[in-house]
């Protein structure tokens, strides 16, 4: 699937979460999204685990 289709329906979720459920409901599905979407490159393999919880360098600060 291409990217500006799911920028589409994740922009639609977003949008009938907000007008039927209110903000609450338009945050709450945000986060799930969020969730998801790190769930899912996590799954693909772009990222990694140990990448969450390294510790910070001094030339990591730096930037």
């Amino acid at each position: 699937m291409r990217m500006a289709a799911v920028g589409l329906i994740a922009g639609m979720a977003l949008g009938f979460a907000g007008y039927f459920g209110g903000f609450g409901a338009f945050l709450l599905v945000a986060a799930l999204g969020a969730v998801g979407f790190v769930v899912g490159r996590f799954l693909e393999g772009d990222l990694e685990a140990g990448e969450f919880f390294r510790t910070r360098t001094r030339d990591d600060r730096r930037r």
